[in-house]
């Protein structure tokens, strides 16, 4: 049974402010398979505060920087790809055939085009005696839903990564 009972904020893997917990249930066969800790506001803000204090100098990252960060994710993402699939199967209940052929793949193919976009991507660009600059916002609130997670998970955490963004991700419990 695997068990997340701490948060990933400002580098590092935190206790939750309060100790409340929620069994994973397998939809497949209605057992436990797993424990998460639930956020409350606390949680939430500091983790906002997190990224908010991050922003600055990652937002000032170059190109290359970001590409690396992002072929990191990718690297790790195809070797634990296995555990990928599993996950998917026992928590959100796809059959193990949908998990390796579509699930996870997905959000791996959207990763390698976050590469390839980010490598050409005209942040810069001339229109007449105007010039349009694409620049970090800041910090991205990131909800994901329990269907197709990995697929929603990447397709809001690499856009984010490749222009300079911070973040805060609350996926679904």
């Amino acid at each position: 049974m695997r068990e997340y009972l701490k948060f990933y904020i400002n580098g590092e893997w935190v206790e939750p402010t309060e100790a409340k917990t929620l069994d994973v249930i397998n939809p497949a066969n209605e057992e436990v398979c797993g424990k998460i800790s639930l956020g409350n506001a606390t949680d939430v803000d500091k983790a906002v505060m997190a990224a908010r204090a991050a922003f600055p100098a990652w937002s000032q990252t170059t190109r290359e920087e970001r590409l690396e960060v992002l072929g990191r994710i990718l690297a790790e993402y195809q070797k634990r790809f296995g555990d990928l699939a599993t996950a998917v199967t026992e928590e959100m209940g796809a059959p193990a055939n949908l998990a390796q052929r579509a699930q996870v793949p997905i959000g791996m193919g959207h990763l390698a085009t976050a590469v390839e976009v980010l490598k050409t991507f005209k942040f810069e660009e001339d229109r007449g005696p105007t010039m349009i600059v694409k620049e970090p916002i800041g910090v991205c609130g990131f909800i994901t839903p329990w269907n197709w997670p990995l697929n929603q998970i990447v397709c809001k955490v690499a856009p984010a990564i490749a222009t300079g963004c911070t973040m805060v991700l609350k996926p679904s419990e």
